[in-house]
């Protein structure tokens, strides 16, 4: 078990890990080891997170995400698989992590008299400097 928070945990067997090659420069071992980790995570159908937490998973994600649902990170900074994987293991518990916190909805207030008169006035202010640039001032 993946421990996010206090109540969200995600059991091992949802993830997906698949080990390819890495692009790059690698030296001798960059043509016979794959050390690049993806790491596939379906978000749709996982019964570990709650509905609002996958919803706004899936958004926090963008191009990462699949038609279907699916999460996928590519990791392949470190040289080993080890490392690769809990790299990958760590973004992904970020991620959701970052999609727990809910977002504290907006309260419309309304502008103050003092910033509603500034408004206006600095729109008087710039006419004025407008009607100034004309070829032939109206003075009223």
């Amino acid at each position: 078990m993946i421990r996010i928070t206090d109540t969200i945990s995600i059991d091992e067997s949802e993830l997906e890990e698949s080990f390819v090659r890495s692009s790059g420069p690698g030296g001798q071992n960059v043509n016979k080891l794959s050390t690049a980790v993806q790491l596939r995570f379906d978000v749709r159908r996982s019964p570990s997170l709650p509905n609002d937490v996958a919803i706004r998973l899936m958004q926090l994600a963008g191009k990462r995400i699949t038609k279907d649902g699916v999460l996928v990170l590519i990791a392949q900074t470190h040289r080993t698989q080890e490392r690769n994987r809990a790299e990958a293991q760590d973004r992904l518990v970020a991620l959701i992590k970052e999609a727990a916190v809910a977002p504290i909805p907006r309260r419309p207030t309304k502008p103050t008299r003092a910033s509603r008169r500034e408004r206006l006035d600095t729109k008087k202010r710039r006419s004025g400097i407008k009607r100034l640039r004309q070829d032939k001032p109206s003075f009223e």
